[in-house]
């Protein structure tokens, strides 16, 4: 594989960054839209996947998130490859470009602020038209595996969220370094499934998964309010998120290999 070097991974990111920043906002939400679809569309297949087996995950509990880790990354590798906007991954792909003084605050708050609402629109219409209302989560085991989910995932502490929240998009950060890294389309979406599969598998917390996740449980019935989903569980895995990303993948990587580099020196 003729990959790229840590170094030319960041400096990458640089154009990406400044792409993202000044990209117009019908562009920017529709493919937000989009994002939030595709991360959906992983977290189905992850629910049917991982949830589809009892007879084997009821004796061998790690089988569980391993089936279900094992297809949630197609959501990444379609938002990779597809120049999807995800607010998560954009946590860190701003950051070197903001720490080279080629973008603002203002654009990041900008970005960040319009792909996190976009991404929450595609991931619940997709939850309520594409599974909700075609029926894919009424039957067993997927009907109760759905609510039990929103209900554990509004009911850990603040902290923990917010710890699982680094913990995931440390993670989803490191895969879209790994894929920029790579050329063709094995390559990257070998990078986007390594870190990814690790994530779910590992039970982190990733906001916009989880704009899918809890709103689906609650359409099946489960006893989650609005509140608690925002309050317990968005806010803090959203926080934990930013931090993951933002600072442990786009600062750091900017830190290292990019320090001194200034395009308007």
């Amino acid at each position: 594989m003729n990959i790229k070097s840590p170094k030319e991974i960041t400096t990458a990111t640089l154009q990406i960054g400044i792409n993202k920043a000044g990209m117009p906002l019908p562009r920017l939400l529709i493919q937000a839209v989009q994002a939030g679809a595709f991360i959906a569309f992983g977290g189905i297949m992850s629910l049917i996947v991982g949830f589809g087996f009892p007879e084997i995950t009821e004796a061998n509990p790690a089988m569980q998130k391993l089936f279900s880790g094992m297809v949630f990354p197609i959501g990444l590798i379609l938002v990779v490859v597809l120049g999807a906007e995800l607010f998560t991954g954009n946590n860190a792909l701003l950051i070197p470009a903001y720490m080279n003084r080629q973008c603002s605050v203002r654009q990041i708050l900008r970005n960040w602020t319009a792909v996190y609402f976009g991404n929450f629109a595609g991931a619940l219409m997709f939850a309520w038209l594409l599974v909700y209302a075609v029926g894919l989560t009424a039957p067993e085991p997927y009907h109760g595996a759905i609510m039990k989910m929103a209900v554990a995932k509004t009911s850990m502490p603040w902290m923990t969220c917010f710890l699982k929240g680094i913990g995931a998009n440390w993670c989803v950060c490191l895969a879209v370094w790994l894929a920029i890294a790579g050329h063709t389309l094995a390559e990257k979406a070998l990078g986007c499934f390594l870190p990814v599969m690790a994530f779910v598998a590992l039970g982190y917390e990733h906001c916009i998964a989880n704009m899918f996740f809890i709103p689906l449980g609650m359409m099946e019935g489960a006893d989650v309010s609005v509140a608690a989903f925002v309050l317990d569980n968005l806010i803090p895995a959203t926080l934990g998120n930013i931090a993951g990303g933002a600072l442990l993948v786009g600062s750091v990587n900017a830190y290292i290999h990019l320090r001194g580099q200034n395009s308007r020196n």
